[in-house]
C-alpha cells in the first residue's frame, strides 16, 4: 500500500487592505486549509472592528492562512498576495484609507522573512509596479480573530456593493492569473 505524504501545515499572516478581499482570494487556493480574518500589529488588546475602523489601535486588517506546504509554498502565497493588492500605496488600498489597510507581511520564521524580502527585491528589479513597494515586513505578534460576521463575507454577500466593486475584481484577477493554483473541489 502506498501511503500519502504527511500533511505539513504552516501559517502565514498577510495584510493588504480589507480582509474580506484577502480571505476571498486565499480560500480559493489549493493547499490552503483555513483562512481567518483578524487584526494584528497594534497596541491594544482584543480590538473590535469598530475599534479598528477608527484607525488608532495600530492594528492592520489581516488574514491568517493555514496551508499545506507540500501543496502550496509560502513563495506562491506571496506571489498571489503581491499580484492581488497594490503594495505601493502607503496605508491605503483604493478608497480604503488608514494604517489598518496597510500592506504587511507578518512573518512566522526566518524563512518567511527572507522569502518576503526576496519577493520584494524581485518586484523592484522587474518593475512590476510603477512605484516602490512599501509593504512592511514585521515579525508576527498576537493575532486577534475578527468577529464571525466577517467570516467568508464575500461568499455570503457577493451582491453587496463593496463586494461587487472591490472584492470581486480581486477574485477575478486570481482566476485569470493563477488558474493553476485554484482548488477544484468546493
Amino acid at each position: 500500500m502506498i501511503s500519502a505524504p504527511a500533511v505539513t501545515l504552516s501559517q502565514a499572516t498577510l495584510a493588504g487592505g480589507c480582509f474580506w478581499c484577502l480571505e476571498a482570494v486565499f480560500t480559493r487556493l489549493r493547499g490552503v486549509h483555513d483562512v481567518r480574518s483578524g487584526y494584528i500589529g497594534g497596541h491594544t488588546q482584543n480590538p473590535t472592528y469598530p475599534d479598528i475602523c477608527q484607525g488608532d489601535t495600530g492594528h492592520a486588517e489581516a488574514v491568517q492562512i493555514v496551508f499545506d506546504a507540500n501543496i502550496i509554498d509560502f513563495s506562491m502565497l506571496l506571489e498571489v498576495f503581491f499580484a492581488t493588492h497594490d503594495p505601493t500605496t502607503l496605508n491605503r488600498q483604493g478608497h480604503d484609507v488608514g494604517s489598518q489597510y496597510r500592506s504587511a507581511v507578518f512573518y512566522h520564521n526566518a524563512q518567511q522573512r527572507d522569502a518576503t524580502y526576496q519577493a520584494i527585491a524581485n518586484l523592484t528589479e522587474t518593475g512590476v509596479w510603477p512605484g516602490p513597494v512599501v509593504t512592511q515586513v514585521v515579525e508576527a505578534g498576537v493575532f486577534y480573530p475578527a468577529e464571525m460576521t466577517h467570516y467568508r463575507y464575500f461568499d455570503r454577500h457577493p451582491q453587496q456593493p463593496y463586494c461587487m466593486a472591490v472584492v470581486g475584481p480581486k477574485v477575478a484577477k486570481l482566476q485569470q492569473y493563477f488558474i493553476h493554483a485554484i482548488r477544484t473541489e468546493g
